[in-house]
């Protein structure tokens, strides 16, 4: 008589994957506290899980690394300059790539979007939203094409044969977290059911050559919800973010088999949905007219784009009692650490007065090239005197009030110059191997935050 499968039930890891037999506060693999989930598995027969396919089948034998040809990754370009920009210059057939975000950021919007104008015939499926729904946000986008199909299902199975009959050049999964595998008795967005289905995903994505979107949602911490292995086995991992109460948004690329992940896509929401910009300084820099103190335009790197922006301090005697800090888009203990650098070397106090940082257009910076900029700004509210506005700054500040040099500065210069920009500050670590004949922008040296403070405020 043969053996019937049995039925357990084991815990899972909601965030690394791993299985216990009993419940248990702690995890032991990821020292996350409350993360096992109950879950009901069928466990096959030891002769059920043998693996045979060994036997008697063709297997190919290693080869020795010279004699493998490496051939140019071929790719399809997408009618979206900022994704292409994000994938490392379009998508590659058979890949399988995975964005994550906020919810109500626009991750569907941005794959919709994608969806009504490629010419290519491609397979949009949700498992969140009906037919009609879509259809609206469709027409509402401007776009209706013959080419794009619409497939509202959440069972994996028949999504893959629907898919193998159409063979589409994309296949769009929204989201993840609502497939279901009938192999599994677990409801779908469990673990078990995420891992299972990406499985299936990615079987199906390398057999066929069809590429896939997969859409998933992100925990309370802002991390990708399911196993870490969803992340492991996908070919690329893009992230969408931004403020909702701005209009800007930044795709980033995390993980990319395929090309390089300092590479970022910026786009603008409106109300035909999101359109990709171009050339982000100019319209960072647009709202900027009258020239007042407390503003500074610091040259930064968005992973391999330079970008101007603008950077606000507003500096006030404190008449509330204890002097308040606050920083929007900049790390509050770097802006600490800067007014400390100021006190120290520049004799400037800072004891009894309110300060507040802003990084315009709601961008959150981390590069310490802004640090010049940030400074400046300080100073400028501080004494009230303008910084003249074809002047930006690129470099960083040490602790000693030294000015040291940044990375890519020709890209920062030559950003500068294109925008209009008549003076850039940076340090004078950086002016070795750079012709200053070729940028139609002057380059002030400077070594220390004093030679700033003497040529811009006295």
């Amino acid at each position: 008589m043969a053996k019937t499968a049995k039925i357990k039930s084991v815990f899972i890891c909601s965030n690394c994957g791993y299985n216990s037999p009993k419940w248990e506060g702690k995890c032991k693999s990821c020292d996350e506290w409350n993360t096992l989930i109950e879950e009901v598995q069928t466990k096959s027969s030891p002769r059920e899980v043998q693996d045979t396919a060994w036997k008697g089948a063709q297997i190919a034998e290693p080869k020795p690394l010279s004699d493998i040809q490496s051939n140019e990754i071929p790719r399809m370009a997408s009618p979206d300059p900022e994704l292409n920009r994000v994938l490392g210059g379009g998508i590659v057939a058979g890949s399988i790539v995975l964005i994550g975000g906020q919810p109500g950021i626009g991750k569907s919007t941005l794959m919709l979007q994608v969806a009504l104008q490629l010419t290519d015939r491609l397979l949009y499926v949700s498992g969140e939203e009906s037919e009609e729904q879509i259809k609206m946000r469709a027409d509402r986008i401007g776009l209706v094409p013959e080419t794009c199909y619409i497939y509202t299902e959440t069972n994996i199975t028949r999504l893959l044969k629907q898919a193998v009959k159409l063979q589409p050049k994309i296949v769009v999964i929204d989201s993840i977290q609502t497939l279901s595998s009938p192999l599994l008795e677990s409801t779908p967005g469990s673990v078990s059911q995420v891992r299972e289905c990406a499985g299936e995903l990615q079987r199906f994505a390398k057999e066929t050559g069809i590429a896939v979107f997969i859409i998933g949602h992100i925990t309370k911490e802002g991390n990708l919800a399911g196993p870490k292995l969803l992340e492991h086995i996908v070919d690329t991992v893009l992230q969408f973010e931004g403020d909702r109460n701005y209009t800007y948004r930044i795709l980033r690329t995390l993980k990319n088999r395929f090309g390089s992940t300092d590479e970022l896509g910026i786009y603008e929401m409106d109300a035909k949905g999101l359109r990709p910009v171009n050339n982000p300084s100019e319209l960072l820099l647009s709202q900027k007219e009258d020239n007042l103190s407390g503003s500074a335009i610091g040259a930064t790197l968005e992973g391999m784009r330079p970008m101007l922006i603008e950077t606000q301090a507003l500096v006030s005697p404190a008449v509330y009692g204890n002097p308040q800090r606050s920083a929007t888009g900049f790390d509050l203990r770097r802006m600490g650490m800067l007014l400390a650098i100021i006190e120290k070397r520049l004799g400037l106090q800072f004891g009894q007065q309110d300060v507040f940082l802003n990084i315009a257009g709601g961008i959150k910076v981390n590069d310490p090239a802004i640090d010049l900029s940030i400074l400046a700004a300080l100073i400028s509210s501080f004494t009230d005197i303008e910084i003249p506005e074809d002047v930006c700054f690129a470099a960083e500040v040490g602790l000693s009030g030294e000015i040291r040099g940044v990375a890519r500065i020709e890209q920062r210069i030559a950003e500068a110059a294109r925008l209009g920009f008549k003076r850039i500050f940076i340090s004078k670590f950086n002016g070795k191997g750079i012709d200053p004949e070729r940028y139609d922008i002057r380059l002030e040296y400077i070594g220390k935050i004093t030679e700033l403070y003497t040529s811009l405020f006295v």
